[in-house]
């Protein structure tokens, strides 16, 4: 569902890498990382499967360039999304622009990409490779105990996928709900430039600063509420950009049949 979003991988990667860290906490009174660890993954695991039976709806600026360079500057929009019925993917119509409804838009129809490479490793395996972590601090958010896990690339890491070098590209922490073991937030930075198109199409400058959100949806089940992406690079080799982009995900409904799709969204 939002699986490009380069967050939520680098939690699931981060935790990964601490099943198999070698060397115990010895950080006085935080919790058993091993433990804390395996249990956040499985949660992970667990709405990664379940995700994909949601409808929800969107809203994100638009992506797009100015006169002055600027991404992500244009009206917001709202999208009514669903999964696809028949396999793997999902369905996306405009509901709402700049704040007015839209009627008979056009249903977008996506389909899912991922899975292993031949002769090598899969994306999600590769970027497993490429961080370290550390258990920092425990901290209290409206009484709630955090876990703060700061995740590092490998200096000996050599990815062979976009996934695992993406994931390489930055540094930041985890926020874990101790008592439930589930991500509340990601915060991470890149620590070098990030070329797209190898610079022809854009790049973004060191220092571009990613956050993203999750919340209980239902009993047991936490998905991401919003993504945040802010930073500088340039478009085109010489085009300055300025990228403020967000995104936020809300009124998760479960879709059980496909009597419970949008009319719109439902297969002739």
């Amino acid at each position: 569902m939002k699986g490009a979003i380069c967050l939520i991988f680098l939690a699931v990667f981060a935790l990964h890498a601490a099943q198999n860290a070698r060397v115990p906490s010895a950080v006085e009174g935080l919790p058993d990382k091993q433990a804390l660890f395996v249990a956040t993954r499985d949660n992970l695991a667990r709405a990664e499967r379940e995700q994909r039976f949601f409808a929800y709806k969107e809203r994100r600026t638009e992506i797009r360039t100015n006169p002055f360079g600027r991404l992500g500057t244009g009206p917001p929009r709202v999208y009514d999304v669903a999964p696809l019925a028949e396999g793997p993917g999902f369905t996306r119509r405009l509901i709402e622009r700049d704040g007015k409804p839209v009627v008979d838009a056009e249903v977008e129809r996506f389909g899912t990409r991922g899975g292993a490479r031949r002769g090598g490793r899969s994306r999600l395996d590769d970027a497993l490779e490429v961080l370290d972590f550390k258990i920092e601090r425990r901290e209290w958010t409206a009484g709630r105990a955090l876990v703060v896990v700061k995740f590092t690339a490998r200096e000996d890491a050599r990815p062979e996928t976009r996934a695992g070098r993406l994931a390489r590209s930055f540094t930041g922490d985890i926020w874990v709900d101790e008592d439930l073991q589930e991500i509340v937030r990601v915060e991470a930075t890149a620590i070098e430039d990030i070329a797209f198109g190898y610079g022809l199409i854009a790049r973004l400058n060191k220092g571009t600063r990613v956050s993203v959100t999750r919340q209980q949806i239902e009993p047991n089940l936490w998905l991401p509420v919003s993504v945040r992406f802010q930073g500088q690079g340039r478009a085109l080799m010489i085009r300055k950009l300025v990228i403020d982009f967000s995104a936020d995900w809300f009124d998760y409904r479960r879709v059980t049949s496909n009597s419970q799709l949008p009319n719109a969204q439902r297969p002739n």
